[in-house]
């Protein structure tokens, strides 16, 4: 049975439930895994601006708050990170428990400033007003990166790019040619 005559009779009201048809059919594929954690810190941290006295609407929100939030965070971390004046201060693999407290690794914040700096874009914000993407932001996971590395005896040493030959020498003309 055709529906095309039923289509252009409906009009626009057509076009708007097809939408909503494509939309539902969207939101039967699962997200991916990345997709879902998006989602999921972006509500975490749309709820921690909710919960501040005063509320702080997301329009508002500045690096402050993100640092804030970062702080918030490391209540619920699970790398231990010895303090300056433990024993244990720098040993890759202490020989014993400590009091030293558990914070969020690196990894995880620096994963999660990614994951939230893209969420807010596609949410609306502008790229020159992300709060994720201050340079503030930045720093502060840099110090937390060489903080963790020092307490835990791992230096931190930043991998170098490996530079193309052909692009280094110049002109490819030039190289000469091996037997």
């Amino acid at each position: 049975m055709s529906t095309k005559g039923k289509d252009i009779a409906e009009g626009s009201s057509r076009s708007s439930a097809a939408a909503a048809s494509d939309q539902q059919q969207q939101q039967q594929h699962p997200l991916s895994r990345y997709e879902s954690q998006k989602r999921r810190d972006w509500n975490t941290f749309g709820q921690y601006l909710r919960n501040q006295r005063p509320p702080v609407a997301l329009s508002q929100c500045n690096s402050n708050q993100v640092l804030d939030f970062l702080r918030y965070l490391d209540q619920f971390g699970k790398t231990k990170v010895h303090a300056q004046g433990c024993l244990f201060f720098g040993q890759v693999e202490p020989p014993g428990p400590c009091t030293c407290p558990l914070k969020q690794a690196w990894g995880s914040l620096d994963a999660l400033i990614g994951r939230l700096r893209a969420a807010y874009e596609e949410n609306g914000g502008l790229p020159e007003t992300n709060p994720f993407a201050s340079g503030v932001i930045r720093v502060y996971l840099r110090e937390v990166r060489d903080s963790q590395a020092k307490a835990r005896g791992i230096p931190y040493k930043k991998k170098k790019k490996k530079r193309n030959l052909i692009k280094a020498n110049g002109d490819s003309s030039n190289l000469p040619l091996q037997q």
